[in-house]
């Protein structure tokens, strides 16, 4: 959870190295909440019958969306690559298999044009 929240109190900071235990503590902790919220929340938009509750949801996935994008920019630049390399997601499927791929790969040893290396090695 202290991954989630280092990158939470990181909303837009989109400079800097992050490590891949904070790239997939993140998305795997948004991917908890998130599908906790969907359960809870159709749970309740069933028993009332208002389906305005439903949009909360939507509300977290906007509250989540930049620090989102900004780990992921300070993951591809752990690994020595642009942050632009996010936008290979934009091709269907291949594309995010292919950033799968770059956001498994370990850190670029020592220091890039990013920065130091988060794990100190």
């Amino acid at each position: 959870m202290n991954w989630y929240i280092k990158c939470l109190k990181q909303y837009a900071d989109f400079s800097g190295r992050a490590r891949r235990m904070e790239y997939w503590m993140f998305f795997l902790f948004n991917l908890i909440i998130a599908f906790v919220l969907g359960i809870v929340l159709g749970i309740i938009s069933g028993a009332t019958g208002s389906y305005g509750v439903v949009y909360l949801s939507d509300i977290y996935s906007l509250a989540v969306f930049i620090p989102g994008l900004a780990v992921g920019v300070r993951r591809m630049h752990d690994i020595g690559k642009s942050g632009w390399w996010l936008c290979i997601n934009l091709i269907p499927l291949i594309g995010n298999i292919w950033f799968i791929v770059l956001a498994c790969q370990d850190s670029v040893a020592g220091s890039n044009q990013w920065g130091e290396n988060p794990k100190g090695i």
